[in-house]
């Protein structure tokens, strides 16, 4: 009897750690834009190039939609064209401040409890462009406030995503 009520007590305490040691994001410590305007940076991104990965794979015409809700709160409204289902795709989720909100490192979450790095690691004074770090070097996307943006911006955001260790040769940078 105590052994099975150990065995239960062992099972249920790392499930607790799991779960709590997936509420905080981790990874590699990006430097961030610093001082962040999180007002500024609402409102509609249009998603030029990326790293693929999993959640946003074969999705097209990708859009990121940041918002406040009635608790000042940031929402995130993500959609992007799903090329092989010929549908879009819509994702809702949440964004908040790691810790100092005038730093551009936030956490984002699609799932609950669930949260993963948001590194703002370049913007431009007006907001029109932005270049954001994941967690670790899997996860990079270079948006804009337009559908296309110069390639001279475009040049100097990837020499900063290279000197983050970023690979961002065509074959693994997508363009959406």
């Amino acid at each position: 009897m105590k052994k099975t009520f150990m065995i239960k007590s062992l099972l249920i305490a790392s499930s607790v750690l799991l779960v709590l040691s997936a509420m905080k994001p981790k990874g590699k410590d990006f430097e961030v834009v610093k001082p962040f305007d999180k007002n500024k940076y609402l409102g509609k991104w249009y998603e030029i190039a990326r790293l693929d990965y999993s959640w946003e794979r074969n999705l097209d015409n990708v859009t990121a939609t940041y918002s406040l809700d009635d608790a000042g709160r940031i929402e995130v409204d993500n959609k992007g064209y799903d090329t092989l289902k010929g549908k879009w795709k819509q994702s809702i989720g949440k964004a908040k401040s790691v810790s100092d909100p005038q730093e551009g490192r936030l956490k984002v979450s699609f799932f609950g409890p669930f949260y993963a790095g948001y590194n703002v690691v370049a913007v431009d004074e007006e907001y029109k462009y932005a270049l954001v770090a994941g967690e670790n070097t899997k996860y990079l996307w270079l948006l804009s406030r337009e559908k296309n943006i110069p390639e001279k911006i475009t040049g100097e955001y990837l020499e900063k995503a290279r000197s983050l260790g970023y690979n961002t040769r065509p074959a693994y940078l997508g363009e959406t």
